[in-house]
């Protein structure tokens, strides 16, 4: 088999832990992964073949960077990053809602450790919050594109008032007075005379973030020469994906590109990458995003608006002008949902914190107020 015990095992715990439908994408997989042999994989891919996904961003073999993804993941988790103490970059940003935060509209500090849906505060913001997979092969971040590398992003939450609104130069401060992150930064980055510093702070939770890559879905098992990676009904809707326009804008291998586009989504109030470019054609643009993991990361759109996979697939499809039919909407959401799907290489959240801060509180186990899912 393509993977060890252990990993199948793990996954199989994490999807049933979270969704029944989950579980079948994800034995569909790893169960095809098991065929022999197969074509070569440009056989019954109705696009460029030459196009492979980028191997994977951080050399976790390498000893330092692998103690900055081990630090960037502590720091990503801890609460202590924030004015109230209680909010944490993974409260928009968690592997229990495929990265995101499960809510329509992202929410700030000020609302208490709870996180996902159900999470009610001040500070709620304009836009949902973007899933993280695959972030690591982005140009540009954030749905209007405004930061150019992970490590700009990382930071831009910190400082924003209605985020975690925490001064990073107030942030190293306290970092210096926690012994445990002293001696994690220092074995990160052991030839800095002063290891604690913004700018390491940043490097680490970007190259964290770069470890969150989704490249080991049943599609590419079939790229790579697998025939019975995929369905037959999976297969048809790749093929729909193809006719439909889809892949010229969630280009393949990552299902997404850097592109910016109005999809006829909100009231017209959000100016989107406008406010970047000061472009009038970008008006009302955003990101085009990754279909990778769809499933979830709902709700789906820049303003959350778009309740399930379903609806936001037949939205893009009727907007593309193809005439399909009940059957080829069915094929092309099979082959999103499941074909693309591989939670391999979610994060693990910490048990404990250096800082001795609580993680923020949140997983399928909760119970959730009345209404959190509606």
């Amino acid at each position: 088999m393509r993977h060890s015990v252990k990993r199948i095992a793990r996954a199989l715990a994490r999807a049933m832990g979270r969704r029944a439908v989950v579980v079948g994408a994800l034995l569909g997989a790893l169960c095809a992964g098991c065929g022999g042999g197969g074509p070569d994989g440009s056989a019954g891919l109705p696009w460029d073949t030459s196009a492979r996904i980028p191997p994977a961003p951080v050399d976790m073999n390498d000893s330092v960077i692998a103690a900055r993804a081990d630090l960037g993941r502590l720091l990503f988790y801890d609460t202590m990053l924030s004015v109230d103490g209680e909010t944490a970059c993974a409260t928009c940003h968690s592997e229990f809602w495929g990265m995101g935060d499960g809510l329509p509209l992202a929410i700030g500090h000020g609302a208490g450790l709870l996180a996902g849906p159900g999470r009610k505060g001040p500070n709620v913001l304009t836009r949902n919050a973007p899933s993280l997979w695959n972030a690591a092969y982005r140009k540009d971040l954030f749905w209007d594109g405004r930061a150019h590398s992970l490590e700009e992003q990382a930071m831009q939450p910190l400082d924003a008032t209605n985020e975690l609104d925490l001064n990073p130069g107030a942030l190293v401060a306290k970092i210096r007075m926690v012994p445990g992150y002293v001696e994690r930064f220092g074995e990160a980055f052991p030839d800095d005379a002063a290891p604690v510093s913004e700018d390491n702070v940043a490097k680490a939770i970007a190259i964290f973030e770069r470890t969150i890559v989704s490249r080991r879905a049943p599609y590419d098992a079939f790229f790579s020469g697998d025939p019975l990676a995929m369905t037959e009904s999976q297969q048809a809707g790749m093929q729909v994906f193809a006719d439909a326009g889809c892949a010229d804008c969630h280009t393949p291998p990552l299902f997404e590109s850097d592109r910016y586009f109005d999809r006829g989504i909100g009231d017209g109030s959000d100016p989107g990458r406008y406010d970047v470019t000061r472009d009038e054609a970008d008006r009302g643009a955003f990101r085009v995003r990754t279909l990778r993991n769809l499933f979830d990361t709902r709700p789906y759109f820049h303003d959350g608006s778009v309740r399930t996979p379903e609806a936001a697939i037949q939205h893009e499809l009727d907007r593309s002008g193809f005439d399909y039919t009940p059957e080829q909407l069915d094929e092309l959401v099979d082959f999103i949902i499941k074909g693309l799907y591989d939670p391999l290489a979610e994060p693990v959240r910490p048990d404990t914190l250096p800082s001795g801060f609580p993680t923020p509180f949140d997983g399928l186990h909760i119970v959730r107020p009345t209404g959190a899912f509606d």
